[in-house]
């Protein structure tokens, strides 16, 4: 496999929840109903993920936030689910394989993506 595409990004959690909390209409809208579980640190973690992932498919305009759904192995491993114009991006580039960490820590939450293909 080859390395495609890397991305990462960095949220202040705070600051993201207190976003969330001014508009009420966010949430649903960068999330899924099942990804907006959790307290605000897994919600910026998640959105760090969703922002990584783009970078990772080099930015292209015309991706949906809910066609890359966060979620939670059983293990403790975070994943992708793509969907839609996602996975069809990633399709098209020739992704095959998408790893996915996040972290917490001082306030903040960052993820790395990397796109194999």
């Amino acid at each position: 496999m080859t390395v495609r595409g890397i991305g990462v990004d960095l949220v202040d959690v705070d600051r993201f929840a207190a976003t969330l909390e001014r508009n009420a209409r966010l949430g649903p809208a960068l999330f899924g109903a099942a990804e907006r579980a959790g307290p605000a640190r897994t919600l910026a973690g998640r959105f760090a993920a969703k922002e990584a992932l783009a970078k990772a498919l080099g930015s292209p305009g015309g991706m949906r936030w809910h066609d890359c759904e966060v979620s939670t192995l059983p293990s403790g491993q975070p994943t992708f689910t793509l969907r839609g114009t996602v996975k069809e991006t990633a399709t098209r580039l020739g992704i095959q394989t998408v790893h996915l960490s996040i972290s917490h820590d001082g306030g903040f939450a960052i993820a790395m993506v990397v796109a194999e293909g």
